[in-house]
């Protein structure tokens, strides 16, 4: 029942008695539902609906906590200074003070600042811990986890200014609420959704030979019809068009691909190639 440390993760703490109604119209879930408990799994988005930074949201006391990737905490708190306005918010960096934890297998949730995973049951528990647990296991063991239930993990699964949320399991993860009003590139992500627009989706892969690098072209009868994303051992995510989920193999350098479509993913239904 593993533990492990994600300290490629980082916090943003925000304060101040405007600080739910700030956030609420600047990501692509319902703020107002965090709560001591309950997390909430977010996106900050281009105004053009493009995706930014996955978030983990959480609530403690007086002040919000926003988990993401640590070297985006910086450029997250300039940004989202840059629309506080008059708005009484305060942004604080506090990674140092808080490590990012998380849990799966039957592993209880721990006391404090911690909550399921909003994405899926099976991905178990994160945690913001100024006392750390015992992690029994590294980042590799939680990244094999996450690809076998084949989650995007941000930066190194989406691509930032480009990604749009439909194609990276928003909607089916739990990541975008369609009823709490505006927020930054809402536009785009419900006009997505409404008219079907998605023509590639993030996929996880069974891989055969040596995983590929991130970008690496995937193609099936020298048709080019995707490029791999991360990867470890023999599984990885690859952006994959629709009309590569059937038929044979897929080629990825000196590897073979094979899509493996999870329970929770709901595809639309193919559509000819732009």
């Amino acid at each position: 029942m593993p533990i492990a440390s994600l300290t490629d993760h980082g916090v943003l703490e925000l304060t101040g008695e405007d600080r739910v109604s700030f956030l609420q119209g600047l990501v692509s879930n319902d703020v107002t539902v965090v709560a001591p408990g309950r997390a909430v799994f977010a996106a900050l988005l281009t105004p053009q609906g493009k995706w930014l930074l996955d978030l983990f949201l959480f609530a403690d006391g007086e002040r919000l906590l926003l988990e993401t990737e640590r070297a985006a905490v910086p450029g997250l708190a300039q940004r989202l200074g840059r629309f506080r306005l008059r708005a009484r918010v305060t942004l604080r960096d506090v990674s140092d003070a808080l490590t990012v934890q998380v849990g799966w297998g039957g592993v209880l949730l721990p006391d404090g600042i911690a909550a399921s995973d909003p994405r899926l049951p099976a991905a178990g528990w994160r945690a913001l811990r100024e006392v750390p647990l015992a992690a029994d296991v590294d980042i590799a063991a939680w990244d094999r986890h996450r690809l076998s239930l084949g989650l995007p993990d941000g930066s190194r699964d989406l691509i930032a200014e480009q990604t749009v949320l439909l194609e990276a399991g928003y909607d089916e993860l739990h990541g975008i609420s369609w009823t709490k009003g505006c927020y930054m590139g809402q536009e785009l992500t419900a006009r997505t959704k409404y008219r079907g627009l998605i023509k590639r989706r993030l996929v996880p892969v069974a891989i055969e030979g040596p995983p590929p690098p991130p970008g690496t072209l995937i193609t099936r009868d020298g048709v080019e019809l995707g490029e791999m994303r991360s990867a470890r051992a023999a599984r990885g995510i690859a952006q994959l068009r629709l009309e590569a989920l059937a038929g044979g193999p897929l080629l990825c350098a000196e590897a073979t691909l094979r899509p493996a479509v999870p329970d929770w993913m709901a595809l639309p239904v193919a559509t000819d190639p732009a």
